[in-house]
C-alpha cells in the first residue's frame, strides 16, 4: 500500500470505471470530491508486484469547524478480492486521517463490510450531504471524542 502517483491515475480510473460504471459520477460522494481541493485529497493504491490492484481516496470535508474526510471509492480488482487488500487500504486511510488530526472519516457504503473495520451508521438526520444518500449507507469512523457526535451539513473543504 502506497501513496498514488500521478502516473497511477489512468490505472485507478479504469479500475473505478470497471467497478462502478459511468453512473458513478452522479453519486453524492463524487459531487463532494469534485468540489474539494484535489491537492489536499489523499489517494492510496495497492500493488501486487507492479500491478495496481486496488485504490482508495480520502477527500477533506468539514462539518462546521470539525475536520473530517470522505472515503471512497474503495476499489479492488475482482481477481484480488478476499485477500485483505480492501482492509489494508482502509487501515492506511485511518492512519493518514489520524496523522492529520481528523475527527472522523465518513463514507457511503455497505454497513456489513465496513462495520468490521469500525464504521458505524450515522444516526438518521444527523449529517446532511449535498445530494441524495440512502441514510442506511452513511457511515462514520470516529477518530476523536467529538467524531462520534458530529452533526450538520457535510461540505467539501476548500
Amino acid at each position: 500500500i502506497e501513496a498514488a502517483k500521478a502516473s497511477d491515475e489512468p490505472a485507478f480510473e479504469k479500475l473505478h470505471q470497471r467497478a462502478f460504471g459511468p453512473g458513478r459520477f452522479a453519486r453524492t460522494a463524487y459531487r463532494i470530491r469534485e468540489q474539494a481541493n484535489a491537492a489536499e485529497s489523499l489517494t492510496f493504491v495497492a500493488r501486487v508486484g507492479s500491478l495496481l490492484v486496488g485504490s482508495v481516496q480520502l477527500t477533506p470535508v468539514r462539518l462546521g469547524e470539525a475536520r473530517a474526510f470522505m472515503l471512497g471509492p474503495l476499489t479492488v480488482e475482482p481477481a484480488f478480492e478476499q485477500r485483505g487488500i480492501g482492509a489494508a487500504l482502509l487501515r492506511r486511510c485511518e492512519q493518514a486521517a489520524r496523522a492529520m488530526r481528523s475527527d472522523a472519516i465518513f463514507l457511503v457504503g455497505d454497513e456489513p463490510y465496513y462495520s468490521r473495520h469500525g464504521y458505524k451508521r450515522v444516526p438518521m438526520g444527523r449529517v446532511r450531504l449535498p445530494g441524495p444518500v440512502d441514510p442506511g449507507r452513511l457511515l462514520v469512523l470516529p477518530l476523536t471524542g467529538t467524531g462520534a457526535s458530529l452533526s450538520g451539513p457535510l461540505v467539501a473543504a476548500r
